[in-house]
């Protein structure tokens, strides 16, 4: 009797960033093409390994690992094919083994070490790679352990306030009410970050994990994940796997037996970005408008329709399973002073290999914006990088050695935030830059306190006075002391943030307030 065939496997990502790229339609021509000549092939649609240029990257597996080929296009199936690409041979767009491409093998993957290795939505494939070996610990501990575990691991929120994991979940755990709530913040709204949404659509199981056993550790039993309404692909596939994860009883009431219940929802945002404040997304997720709440009380203390809630975003609460698994020391290994761990950093702008790399704290910008991102897409030179979104400080390249240290970025007037790296040539205008920072302002404003509102609003009329050339070095200081009010009399970050970026630049490149009006125009 012949042996049947096994078919290959032949790795498309699903990730929305590959979608964008055309993978959906490289995927059906893979599968016709191979149906055409009688090959046997099994098509996993996978996350994105996080090498954003070259998608779609399509992997195919061989005996001696997973061969990369990328960006592949419809029209190049074919020709893919003739040339041997299910055995894994040589072509133009052959990167050779994908665990071994420079810039996926030098990185730490620890919170997205599954990401493009595994199907998503496979729970098989999750538990085969380590998953849900956290959770299982978790539950033969006592909660007080598993929340010292995150406190001596020292995880920081990677949110952008950089604040004790451990100590948040200390408070609520401390506090004694018969309803508690776990809250995950995706409303991943910072220009240049996409490392929550491709952890949401590649390993949404970490996410599910981390939350539940945050739950276990300060006596929640519910859990709500808040995701920005322009990251359809990340709330389907968040809603299936927590499907999953329910039929398998990795989720709901007594979890694998044991005496713990948790429950979990999925609640989409409605485009604002204020929300991606804590006490804004409270608001969103009860049904009202998103406006930022007055503190005290802290939401560890009365959160989520009044009762105690841990509030932590994507990372956060994906670094836990591993910490879990692995132990607060392991975790704790990577990084340096009070930045422990890894963060995934995700390059974009004017940068010629954007994507995204996770490596331990202490990598500089430099060795992720040339060595990763191998520069500018323009060949011209950096003169700008903003970290950390919209409301992070724009920095020169001669501080771009400085490490990625929540502590040393204070030191330059800088923030490390979400992790977001946009890079800039030296054709861009940082005065333009610096209105554009009060323009998203007005625009974001939730209203409810005065120096955001109205601050941001006459932010915008001064730098189009300085701009135009009226008053330069009055409308200047008008600017300052603008700045100044925003910072220490907004209600929440998003006012208290938004003087960053303008006072950095008008710090970093005071030319570009000052040039004539005629070159500004002609520009």
């Amino acid at each position: 009797m012949t042996k049947a065939r096994t078919a290959i496997r032949v790795y498309v990502p699903r990730d929305a960033a590959a979608l964008s790229m055309g993978a959906d339609s490289v995927a059906r021509a893979i599968a016709a093409e191979a149906k055409k000549r009688g090959d046997k092939v099994e098509i996993v649609r996978n996350g994105s390994r996080g090498m954003l240029w070259l998608e779609p990257l399509v992997e195919v597996e061989t005996p001696e690992g997973r061969i990369a080929y990328g960006p592949v296009k419809t029209s190049d199936v074919e020709d893919l094919f003739g040339t041997g690409f299910l055995e894994g041979k040589a072509h133009k767009l052959c990167h050779g083994l994908t665990a071994e491409i420079p810039y996926f093998k030098n990185q730490e993957r620890l919170t997205f070490a599954r990401v493009g290795l595994i199907d998503p939505l496979s729970i098989e494939d999750y538990r085969k790679y380590d998953g849900y070996a956290g959770l299982t610990k978790a539950m033969a501990m006592e909660p007080i352990d598993i929340v010292d575990q995150v406190t001596k691991s020292g995880l920081r929120g990677r949110g952008g306030a950089a604040f004790p994991t451990g100590i948040k979940w200390k408070t609520v755990h401390d506090t004694h009410n018969a309803q508690k709530y776990i809250c995950c913040n995706a409303d991943e709204g910072d220009s240049g970050t996409f490392a929550d949404r491709m952890l949401m659509e590649g390993d949404p199981f970490c996410l599910i994990e981390g939350m539940t056993i945050a739950g276990i550790a300060v006596g929640a039993t519910k859990g709500y994940i808040y995701v920005r309404s322009e990251y359809p692909h990340a709330v389907d596939t968040l809603r299936e796997a927590i499907r999953i994860a329910n039929r398998a009883n990795w989720l709901g009431r007594n979890i694998q037996g044991s005496p713990y219940h948790f429950d979990l929802e999925v609640r989409m945002g409605a485009g604002a970005y204020v929300c991606g404040e804590e006490t804004s997304m409270l608001e969103s997720i009860e049904g009202r408008r998103g406006l930022v709440r007055y503190k005290p009380p802290l939401p560890a203390i009365e959160g989520l329709f009044g009762k105690p809630t841990v509030i932590n975003n994507v990372l956060s609460l994906g670094s836990v399973p591993i910490i879990l698994d692995k132990g607060a020391d392991y975790y704790r290994d990577f990084g340096m002073g009070r930045s422990r761990g890894t963060l995934a950093f995700q390059i974009a702008g004017n940068i010629k290999q954007g994507g995204l790399v996770e490596k331990a704290f202490g990598v500089t910008a430099r060795e992720l914006i040339e060595g990763y991102g191998a520069g500018t897409l323009s060949g011209r030179p950096i003169r700008a990088v903003q970290f950390g979104g919209p409301l992070g400080a724009y920095l020169p390249e001669h501080l771009l050695d400085t490490p990625m240290d929540y502590e040393e970025f204070t030191k330059v007037d800088a923030l490390v935030g979400h992790g977001g790296i946009v890079v800039f040539d030296d054709t861009v205008d940082m005065a333009a830059m610096a209105r554009f920072a009060m323009e998203f302002c007005t625009i974001e404003s939730c209203g409810k306190c005065t120096p955001c509102r109205i601050g941001s609003t006459r932010g915008v009329e001064t730098m189009d006075r300085i701009i135009g050339g009226i008053e330069r070095e009055r409308n200047i200081e008008i600017l300052t002391d603008l700045c100044e009010t925003m910072t220490d009399g907004s209600l929440c970050a998003m006012g208290g943030l938004t003087p960053m970026p303008v006072m950095s630049a008008l710090r970093h490149f005071p030319e570009d307030f000052h040039r004539p009006v005629q070159a500004a125009a002609a520009e």
